[in-house]
């Protein structure tokens, strides 16, 4: 917890730090090439744009902490009032996008890790490596190609309904899913050649309860660490995916920020970003200890 507010610094100041040297005036932008130099001049001090770094750094600084990110160059809205519009979309895509990967994803580890070598897990060797090296984006436009143009089953843009959210999750969480599937055979594996499972097995327990009650609890460590990371990178990955699919959500907009250099949008959407994923890898360390009884004991 006391990592947090270093960490949120430190973001802040390499947002800060790469707008201000990324070529582009935001006031000729918003004027357009056929505005007359003096009203681009007027405009960029009444931005601020003429101040040195350390100022403008320093009134990021205050302004973030106040949560006020400025007013988006292109809509001149307040930036708070853009992103709040937009975020929970994103977070309901990462959120459902990440809860698929686990659902599918664990189960497919375990059956791998149980039945080693056999057909099964050789099957799911293959729809790991493919989802790794796949790239989200080719497999989303692979996906509306199929599902959209030529079977007409799905739409191919929007969020609205439940047909609009099956294309993106499966394009989002295709390498989270093979990631923890992965993690966690390689974590099952290691947990049932254990002592303690070979005495359970000895005892005459079922092999659902020795999977489910011994193997898999002690496994989950290491998987819950790789998707507490995996929701943070979903987030990252779902400014592509929102971009194929025409999802109104933070990543699309943040896309069209990047285009127009709207600087303000751009800070304060990595920002939150930042925060959201700094948050994940907290509850996640809190989780430890409500899995592990050895980490809780420590805390004890």
């Amino acid at each position: 917890m006391g990592l947090l507010l270093p960490v949120l610094l430190g973001v802040m100041f390499i947002i800060f730090t790469l707008n201000y040297i990324t070529p582009g005036d935001p006031a000729r932008i918003m004027l357009g090439e056929q505005a007359e130099e003096w009203m681009i001049l007027q405009l960029r001090e009444e931005m601020g744009l003429n101040d040195t770094y350390i100022v403008r750094l320093g009134n990021f600084f205050l302004n973030t902490l106040k949560l006020d990110f400025g007013r988006s160059l292109n809509s001149r809205r307040p930036v708070i009032d853009e992103i709040t519009a937009r975020f929970p979309t994103t977070i309901q895509l990462a959120s459902m996008s990440v809860l698929f990967a686990v659902l599918v994803g664990v189960p497919l580890g375990m059956i791998s890790a149980i039945r080693q070598y056999s057909a099964f897990d050789n099957m799911a060797t293959v729809i790991g490596l493919a989802g790794v090296s796949i790239p989200n984006f080719w497999q989303g436009m692979m996906l509306a190609l199929l599902f959209s143009v030529f079977l007409g089953w799905l739409p191919p843009t929007g969020w609205n309904t439940p047909l609009n959210w099956i294309m993106p999750i499966l394009t989002l969480s295709s390498t989270s899913l093979a990631v923890i599937m992965r993690f966690t055979r390689s974590s099952m594996l290691e947990v049932i050649r254990q002592d303690y499972i070979r005495t359970a097995w000895a005892k005459g327990l079922t092999e659902f309860t020795v999977i489910t009650r011994h193997a898999l609890k002690n496994a989950l460590i290491p998987v819950i660490t790789v998707v507490g990371l995996q929701f943070g990178f979903l987030l990252g990955g779902a400014i592509v995916t929102e971009q194929i699919f025409a999802i109104p959500g933070l990543g699309n907009f943040m896309i069209t920020a990047i285009t127009m250099r709207d600087y303000p949008v751009v800070q304060g959407g990595v920002l939150l970003i930042a925060f959201t994923f700094s948050i994940t890898n907290l509850a996640v360390d809190i989780l430890y200890a409500y899995i592990d009884p050895r980490i809780r004991s420590e805390y004890n």
